[in-house]
């Protein structure tokens, strides 16, 4: 067992050289309070770095990630929609993805509170920081509790987020029997919107409303594909970030479909 004085920051890391090792060892840090244990398990890490950083919660453990915040083992699949601009389709976490933390911007599908929530939205809060929900809060309301309208977008900066910006759109919550393929398409082409108002080059999505707003997968992929295809113009690249495999596998086969190769 290994001790960090409350003193250090350091970076720990290892490298599993032989299977044969322990199956499991610990770093324990102990703060002033109350006692974090960091857990390395090396069947299944091969190589990992853990910057520990004090501060007044305890410590923060971090680690990159290949392909801009992607799956190393998913592929990023390419699609030229003009000689100046593209789409590219991949699986991997979109807090961590960015290109060079100044001319990008991750979409956030936010609710019309702008004040965060479950699933992207509340990852993106949490992995940005409070000031993300503060500059949210600032957002002037539309009307009582809206600042973001569904399908309209705001911009934000992305605070500790690896991407320069933010930008809050608003998908629709399914209702086949509503217009919600319009409103879907026009957080879309408002996020591209907003985006070249600010000059941001690079502009990475999620599957808007495939969360607990329930539009089917495909249904929401033609959707989302279309729109960037059609409204991409000024913008470099449009990535489609995506955390499941799943909704990955639907948006790649629909690009297949509707995208040339």
């Amino acid at each position: 067992m290994l001790t960090i004085s409350a003193s250090i920051t350091s970076s720990l890391s290892s490298t599993l050289l032989n299977r044969s090792l322990n199956p499991r060892f610990i770093f324990r840090y102990t703060p002033p309070v109350s006692p974090i244990t960091v857990l390395v398990d090396p069947r299944t890490v091969i190589k990992r770095s853990f910057p520990v950083i004090q501060g007044n919660a305890g410590i923060r453990a971090s680690s990159s990630m290949s392909n801009n915040g992607g799956d190393a083992g998913k592929r990023v699949v390419h699609f030229n929609l003009s000689p100046t601009s593209a789409i590219k389709i991949q699986k991997g976490d979109i807090t961590r993805w960015s290109i060079d933390g100044s001319s990008d911007a991750i979409v956030n599908p936010a609710n019309e509170r702008m004040l965060g929530g479950g699933g992207a939205d509340g990852a993106i809060h949490q992995a940005a920081g409070p000031e993300l929900r503060t500059a949210c809060y600032d957002v002037p309301e539309v009307r009582p509790g809206v600042r973001c309208p569904t399908g309209e977008a705001r911009i934000t900066p992305g605070f500790k987020l690896p991407a320069s910006h933010v930008i809050h759109t608003v998908g629709p919550i399914y209702d086949a029997n509503s217009n919600v393929a319009a409103l879907l398409s026009n957080a879309y082409r408002n996020s591209l919107r907003v985006a070249r108002e600010k000059n941001i080059q690079y502009v990475a999505f999620p599957a808007i409303s495939c969360g607990v707003f329930g539009y089917p997968f495909e249904e929401a992929a033609t959707v989302a594909i279309s729109t960037i295809k059609e409204h991409c113009n000024d913008i470099k690249e449009a990535h489609f970030v995506l955390f499941s495999d799943d909704i990955y596998n639907v948006w790649l086969k629909k690009a297949e479909e509707l995208l040339p190769n």
